[in-house]
């Protein structure tokens, strides 16, 4: 009877203004990264402006209009949108991990200020940082163990954060 393909058909609207919705998540995605997040992000001319213009702007009213300018631009420059999708997700698994790494080194630092732990921790500490100063973190963490100092505590997380990024 009717051979269609459901491409052939028109959007629904509906489905027109659940992706006017998308492309305004988008948008706002944009505007609400970080100054060095935001410098990552390649794009055309004239959205990298409207973009720069909308993080700029203070007032509720203003931003929700700027925002939606925005989304305008994405919307009508071929290819921006999955650009921009590919370029906010790459974005946003490289901060899942910098949050996987934070937590793994909390994680051993509170090991190393754990008495019952430390020896493992140490070793497991020497392992992925063999320059680390091992006598400074040592008696950091004698110091938190023995006398629950809360500034050793911080120390020891600094250090481990420092050497790994050095490394």
């Amino acid at each position: 009877m009717g051979d269609y393909v459901e491409e052939d058909l028109p959007l629904s609207r509906t489905k027109k203004k659940q992706q006017a919705k998308q492309i305004e998540e988008i948008a706002s995605q944009l505007t609400s990264l970080t100054d060095k997040q935001f410098s990552q992000i390649e794009l055309p001319a004239e959205i990298s402006r409207e973009a720069d213009l909308a993080r700029s702007t203070k007032g509720l009213s203003s931003q929700r209009r700027q925002l939606k300018h925005l989304a305008g631009l994405i919307r009508k420059s071929e290819g921006a949108r999955e650009d921009l999708l590919r370029q906010l997700e790459s974005l946003d698994q490289v901060s899942r991990g910098e949050k996987k790494q934070f937590h793994q080194l909390e994680k051993l630092r509170d090991r190393l200020c754990d008495a019952g732990s430390f020896a493992a921790a140490f070793d497991e500490m020497l392992e992925l940082m063999p320059e680390i100063d091992r006598k400074t973190i040592s008696r950091l963490a004698r110091s938190v163990q023995q006398h629950d100092d809360r500034r050793a505590y911080r120390d020891i997380f600094r250090r481990l954060r420092d050497e790994l990024a050095e490394n």
